[in-house]
């Protein structure tokens, strides 16, 4: 037998030994990309690797992430979040990128290879896979998504997704009665600690008596009664249950005579000047034969309410004043130039253009007409009965305005809201329809409120100071209109409310009796959408009307001394206007009235009363606590660039804007309340006051002279809002959806672009 030896390795390894006391360092997994749900929200459909687009053109910057349709919103939530910055208000229900289904107008899918795109509605079919998705919101935002990297089922089911949950078929499908409904539960036991009632809400919502007879007694309307006679609704479906009536008409005069108005609407007290004349509102009468029978039986009671039996002027609306379909053409094409068409002709032409839909015209025929309601209550001491058809429109707007021009507490936030709440929610505007929530009659759709807020703009961008509010607060109050989470923009009606929230109250076994401004509250509560820093934004720093204020924040009744304007009074002479003496004439800087009133007007000529009066009001120093009256001629009014143009990269001016005035101004306002401050302390000090920091009102605070300079880069003329990530309509490339965007109206289509079969 040979012994065999063993045999030596031969490998040899060239590496270094492995080192066992070395910690693996483990990378952490992906960061999982996740909403932020509210009470009762769930996600219906997402998709990955979709791409926000930044500018028009799809080859240029994006955000990449998700998109997710829940039963609320649709939300785009980026991979790679970008860092925080100042530039827009944290809201506090919804993301930086976060849409309410509500306030979609359009869902518009493109398949950009096939040339195809489609107006999406509900239980609709769609028979290619969209490599784009074009968002068209009722806020005026135009947001473009991209699924090129995304699967092609997964973006067609959202797509169908976002387009079926934004046409909900009844009203309880809305998202805020889930929302609601859960949020009360939750917060039973905060509710029980809480002892404030009715939530500590400072706005008066005019559902009950005392409500009214607040308002009675500080305009001093002694003449008028708080009555009850459409308790439950026995009357007027659309009418309060508690409303105002001469106290010379009783219950029984009320009811028998109900049925000869249009949908029962009597005349209604709306306001009281202190001379006593009132402004009275109602519906149009059914039968012409019975005119006189209604005359005989309201004008007297109207007449005996005034102290001196004045006249009654009656107006009709509906003869003077453009209708709800010439309002929403005009509201249709201005938002179609201000948001669709590109900037690429002369200011010259892109102005004209906006002249041309007609919308700063009703404007200033709404600011007009509510103007000479004016010279009747306040020149000619004569009560005014506003008439409409139905008394829910126009008489909404024109009601409104008089008082903003009258009475100064509407010009304070509270007095503003409660304004909003008694001429408008109370009085049974149909917001419901002419916000076209549910989008099942495209004929009823109206921008009233939208109109309302523009001609309170105009009036705040002529008397700055006049206004406690700033033009933040009325375009976030627009934008609320298109969150279903409150009450207060969601109904026809407050019977209608009523039904729907009794309704609401035994489906989620909220207990009877139970106060509905707690389980479905109205926007008027804003620490629900906004922090406290962030509403010190709805603050105007040259409001001066402190003195209209009395002790916890009462505002003082209105009283001020009248002038009756005969036909054969003559007017103060120029020479001596202002009690100066000589010096030049101030007809001129605000006499534009006059020249709308009569082209042809001079002193020398014979004037109107009418004419007489506009023009002592105008030639006086306006006082911003007493009556304002509009300057109406078209150089006097301005498009709304904050509303209409906030969206438009193009037309955001980087450090420019009304912004930077306010920003100076609030600096300096807060620092004057500093000094304020500390004189209070050192006359009493006081070791329990409250600290400085939780009492300033300004967003902008004043800097130390030791701090350094901190550049704002983030102030825009859209400040704030952003436009960025809204679709940019200029490309030097010439985009793809350029030529769907010229010409196609997108906005004005309810059915298919395409005229393939699909």
């Amino acid at each position: 037998m040979f012994s065999v030896k063993p045999t030596k390795p031969t490998f040899r390894s060239y590496l270094p030994p492995v080192q066992t006391d070395v910690k693996t360092t483990i990378e952490p997994p992906p960061k999982k990309v996740e909403p932020k749900l509210l009470q009762g929200e769930i996600v219906v459909n997402e998709v990955n690797f979709v791409r926000k687009c930044l500018s028009a053109d799809s080859s240029q910057e994006g955000l990449w992430g998700k998109l997710i349709c829940t039963n609320f919103k649709v939300s785009f939530i980026p991979t790679d979040p970008p860092s925080e910055q100042k530039s827009h208000l944290s809201h506090l229900l919804l993301g930086q990128h976060d849409i309410p289904l509500t306030c979609l107008e359009q869902v518009v899918t493109v398949n950009d290879t096939k040339g195809k795109k489609k107006v999406l509605g509900s239980n609709q079919k769609l028979k290619f896979n969209p490599t784009e998705l074009i968002l068209y919101c009722k806020d005026l935002r135009i947001i473009r998504f991209c699924f090129l990297e995304a699967g092609p089922e997964g973006a067609k089911k959202v797509c169908l997704a976002i387009a079926h949950y934004s046409h909900p078929a009844d009203l309880p499908l809305l998202f805020g009665f889930e929302y609601q409904g859960r949020r009360y539960h939750d917060s039973k036991e905060q509710r029980v600690n809480d002892s404030i009632p009715r939530g500590g809400l400072r706005t008066p919502i005019f559902d009950r008596p005392s409500d009214w007879d607040r308002e009675i007694k500080r305009t001093g309307a002694s003449e008028w009664r708080v009555c009850s006679v459409n308790e439950n609704y026995a009357i007027s479906p659309s009418l309060p249950e508690h409303i105002v009536v001469p106290v010379s008409l009783a219950d029984q005069d009320l009811k028998q005579n109900s049925i000869y108005f249009m949908n029962q609407r009597i005349p209604v007290w709306c306001w009281n000047h202190p001379n006593g004349s009132a402004l009275v509102r109602m519906g149009s009468i059914v039968d012409p034969l019975q005119q006189r029978r209604i005359d005989q039986r309201f004008i007297p009671a109207i007449t005996k309410s005034h102290p001196q039996r004045s006249e009654v002027i009656r107006s009709d609306l509906d003869k003077c004043l453009p209708n709800i379909q010439d309002l929403q053409c005009a509201f249709i094409k201005i938002r179609h130039i201000c948001v669709i068409d590109p900037f690429e002709e002369s200011e010259e032409r892109w102005l004209s253009s906006i002249e041309n839909t007609r919308w700063l015209e009703y404007v200033r025929a709404f600011l007009k007409h509510s103007a000479e309601m004016v010279y009747h209550l306040d020149g000619k001491n004569a009560s005014v009965i506003l008439q409409e058809e139905e008394d829910r429109d126009l008489n909404c707007v024109v009601s409104s305005l008089v008082q903003l021009m009258l009475d100064p507490h509407y010009r304070s936030l509270v007095g503003f809201q409660s304004l909003v709440q008694k001429e408008w929610v109370m009085a049974g505007h149909r917001f419901l329809d002419r916000c076209n929530h549910l989008k099942k009659n495209d004929k009823d759709e109206s921008p009233l409120f939208m109109l309302f807020l523009d001609c309170v703009w105009q009036m705040m961008n002529q008397y700055p100071a006049a206004f406690e509010f700033t033009e933040t607060y009325l375009t976030v109050l627009s934008d609320s209109m298109w969150i279903p989470l409150f009450s207060t923009f969601l109904f026809n009606s407050p019977k209608q409310r009523a039904q729907y929230l009794v309704d609401f109250a035994k489906n989620k076994a909220i207990p009877q009796g139970e106060d509905q401004l707690v389980y479905f509250p109205p926007v008027w509560d804003w620490s629900q959408q906004y922090s406290m820093a962030d509403q010190t934004l709805f603050n105007n720093p040259m409001f001066v009307g402190k003195g209209a204020f009395g002790q916890n924040g009462e505002v003082k009744a209105f009283r001020r001394a009248k002038k009756t304007y005969s036909a054969t009074l003559r007017g103060t002479p120029a020479s001596l206007r202002n009690g100066q003496k000589g010096g030049e004439d101030s007809l001129a800087r605000r006499g534009s009235w006059l020249s709308e009133l009569k082209p042809d007007f001079s002193l020398v000529k014979d004037e109107s009363p009418s004419e007489r009066f506009f023009r002592d009001c105008l030639a006086r120093p306006a006082d911003q606590q007493s009556l304002l009256i509009p300057l109406l001629l078209p150089s006097h009014l301005a498009l709304w660039k904050l509303y209409f143009l906030r969206w438009v990269p193009e037309a955001c001016i980087s450090k420019g804007g009304p912004i930077t005035a306010y920003h100076k101004l609030s600096q300096l306002v807060d620092e004057i309340e500093i000094l304020q401050s500390h004189l209070r302390q050192y006359k009493r000090p006081s070791p329990a006051s409250t600290p400085l920091s939780s009492q300033r009102r300004m967003y902008f605070k004043a800097s130390s002279p030791h701090d350094p300079p901190s550049p704002l880069d983030y102030l825009t003329s859209s400040f704030p809002f952003t436009p960025r990530g809204n679709l940019c309509r200029r490309s030097t490339y010439g985009t793809p959806i350029s030529k769907f965007l010229n010409g196609a109206r997108i906005w004005l289509s309810t059915e298919t672009l395409d005229n393939d079969p699909l």
